[in-house]
């Protein structure tokens, strides 16, 4: 098992990077239809959340192999 001090936590290694972050998950989760608000989002169901997920990594990769170019 790692000995990650962020494990089970939603801390940022680069703290300033929250403000990306949520943006970055708002469009995720516009673009697959759910509403996201700022702020408690915990109606959602486990559906919707993991939508916007993977939504998020399907992005992350498009941009990775888009840089690898």
């Amino acid at each position: 098992m790692s000995s990650n001090n962020n494990s089970g936590s939603n801390k940022l290694v680069i703290p300033e990077a929250r403000q990306a972050m949520d943006q970055f998950k708002m469009e995720a989760a516009n673009e697959v239809g759910v509403n996201l608000k700022q702020g408690y989002n915990g109606d959602l169901t486990a559906q919707q959340a993991g939508s916007i997920g993977g939504q998020m990594v399907k992005k992350m990769i498009e941009a990775y192999e888009n840089g690898l170019k």
